[in-house]
């Protein structure tokens, strides 16, 4: 492992921890500057910032503009869905993530999004986990994937397509993705238990 990887990782088991604060973690070496669509061979990244422009003034730009045009979507519902807020408590949620149930959702969340090069759960699921609770933290009104992106220290988060679509196939909206993903990591956790494991 070179020393690069080895530091990499060492931020981001750090980023696990909730005590950390913002600013080590936000700063422009440690947030995601593109988002990789992967499946398979394929691969294409996006930049953050056209994910912002787009966020910010409903007009998309760049290679964003190209895959939007391609895929039929009007650019004023994906800014919609790129500002809409998932309204949960900052130290409610960096417990809950942190407990046998959180932890089984945000490891099947990443096995659709992680650092690009280094996929393992030992790297991806503190990402995640930086990238909520930190990216809560920048805004009191909630979480919007805007935020997430910015707080998520790595500098490309991958999405693997395939995985993406099989989960957008069985849930159509917000409530939808958070039923799917809270339900099935369940099995094998009925007993109610929301301790840490």
């Amino acid at each position: 492992m070179s020393s690069t990887q080895g530091r990499r990782r060492s931020v981001l088991a750090m980023a696990a921890g909730v005590g950390i604060t913002l600013s080590s973690l936000i700063s422009p070496a440690y947030a995601a500057k593109d988002v990789a669509l992967v499946s398979g061979a394929f691969r294409r990244s996006i930049p953050v910032k056209e994910i912002e422009h787009l966020a910010e003034t409903g007009e998309a730009i760049g290679l964003l503009k190209n895959l939007i045009d391609l895929s039929g979507q009007d650019p004023n519902d994906v800014a919609k869905l790129l500002n809409q807020k998932l309204n949960v408590p900052l130290v409610l949620t960096s417990r809950l993530i942190n407990t046998r149930i959180g932890d089984a959702i945000v490891r099947r969340v990443a096995k659709i999004i992680y650092p690009i090069y280094t996929p393992e759960s030992a790297v991806s699921v503190p990402a995640i986990r930086a990238g909520v609770v930190n990216g809560l933290q920048l805004d009191e009104g909630g979480l919007t994937a805007v935020n997430f992106l910015k707080a998520y220290p790595n500098d490309v988060m991958a999405v693997n397509l395939p995985a993406l679509f099989s989960v957008v196939e069985k849930a159509q909206s917000i409530a939808g993705l958070v039923k799917f993903f809270s339900d099935s990591p369940l099995d094998g956790l009925k007993d109610g238990n929301l301790s840490n494991h």
